[in-house]
């Protein structure tokens, strides 16, 4: 007999499009939650359009790495009919989620107060940029704009770095894991208070709380603290590819990477006998890494560094980390489906739970296919497929 998921039973209306809330509603998806995605008709997630224009988007990587397990129903919420059909689907549903910007759900009628009215059980999540009040909640809410303003983009390992936009989502996919375990806390309480409640998250905080250290050293210490700044640690050119050195965790971590290099113990010198003095004197200190390490390859000096436990990595690429074996072990590769282009290849779940493993249930969903068995399920009498 197979064990039920986690949120089986749980029905998710999902407004939500690009990627804070469908990395979201996708979690919900994966382990067992109905998300039924609602979309406008003719258009749907705006990143069903990403990469080149799709519609259907079942083609497209970036629709199809954020929407499995989802069932699409496509419909003008411009019309009153729709609008009434999706409100009575969230009339026997638990959780509705959105990213809009603040005020656009309350002017169809879908505010948080509308809804728990109807259905006082309701979980009410949203997504925004900065937050439901506050002098920026209608600013528009992206990635970049969040590490700008957030702090992330100002700090960079080595200052003489320009600053740069880090190129993966890190705001949409940390706000939207957060925005996970605002439902899930939520649909806890309801167990306890038979009570739904609003959950709202921001790409904003989700930032500050990721830099939740170094606000600490900051606030209480007066303290700049930056981990990739660290006098034993960076990224080193070889004569192959390149390395990532951390030098930590140890009594000495300096006299064993001299003795993984070969060349004299400069922990020895004042300059650099403590933390305190290699940081001072970081310049110095990496300009003899970078010396050193440049006279051999990515392999000999992975390999001496691990001999002394020093912690090292390869730098790799995306293709390459792909394809690695850990990737494979880990379940990290899931195929979701075919479509005439080959076969639908995404990344898993990094969750890995032994009683409910990650299943494709349903592939990403063409724009609208699931209208039929949606709306039929309502009233007869306000059901009509779109």
């Amino acid at each position: 007999m197979t064990n039920p998921l986690p949120l089986d039973g749980i029905r998710v209306i999902d407004f939500t499009q690009v990627m804070l809330g469908p990395s979201c509603t996708q979690v919900l998806a994966d382990y067992g939650a109905e998300v039924i995605k609602v979309e406008k008709e003719k258009i749907g997630d705006l990143s069903r359009w990403s990469l080149g224009a799709d519609p259907d988007g079942l083609n497209n990587p970036i629709f199809c790495s954020l929407n499995r397990n989802k069932k699409s129903l496509a419909l003008n919420l411009k019309s009153e009919e729709a609008r009434a059909q999706v409100l009575e689907l969230i009339d026997d549903a638990d959780v509705v989620v959105n990213n809009f910007r603040p005020g656009v759900m309350e002017r169809m009628g879908m505010g948080y107060a509308d809804l728990k009215a109807r259905n006082p059980g309701i979980i009410y999540a949203v997504g925004t940029g900065f937050g439901l009040e506050g002098p920026n909640r209608h600013k528009g809410g992206q990635d970049i704009l969040a590490q700008a303003m957030s702090g992330v983009m100002e700090r960079r390992s080595d200052p003489e770095l320009p600053r740069a936009i880090f190129s993966t989502a890190l705001c949409d996919y940390t706000a939207g894991m957060h925005l996970v375990q605002g439902v899930l806390l939520a649909l806890l309480q309801r167990q306890k208070t038979g009570e739904g409640q609003q959950v709202a998250v921001s790409l904003y905080s989700s930032m500050l709380a990721m830099q939740m250290q170094e606000a600490a050293a900051h606030m209480m210490r007066g303290r700049d603290l930056n981990w990739g700044a660290f006098p034993l640690t960076g990224v080193f050119e070889t004569t192959t590819e390149p390395f990532v050195m951390v030098g930590a965790f140890k009594e000495n971590p300096l006299r064993d990477i001299c003795n993984a290099l070969g060349i004299e113990d400069i922990s020895k010198e004042e300059r650099f006998c403590d933390f305190d003095a290699q940081a001072a004197h970081r310049a110095e200190l990496q300009a003899i890494f970078k010396r050193e390490f440049a006279k051999n390859s990515r392999e000999h000096w992975l390999a001496r560094l691990e001999e002394v436990d020093i912690l090292c990595a390869p730098v790799r690429t995306l293709a390459e980390a792909l394809e690695d074996e850990q990737t494979i072990v880990n379940n990290m590769v899931i195929e979701a489906g075919e479509t005439p282009a080959g076969p639908i290849r995404l990344v898993g779940s990094p969750i890995d739970m032994s009683a409910a493993p990650l299943s494709v249930r349903q592939g990403p969903p063409r724009l609208g296919e699931h209208n039929g068995e949606i709306l039929a399920s309502l009233a007869p009498k306000k059901a009509q497929v779109a």
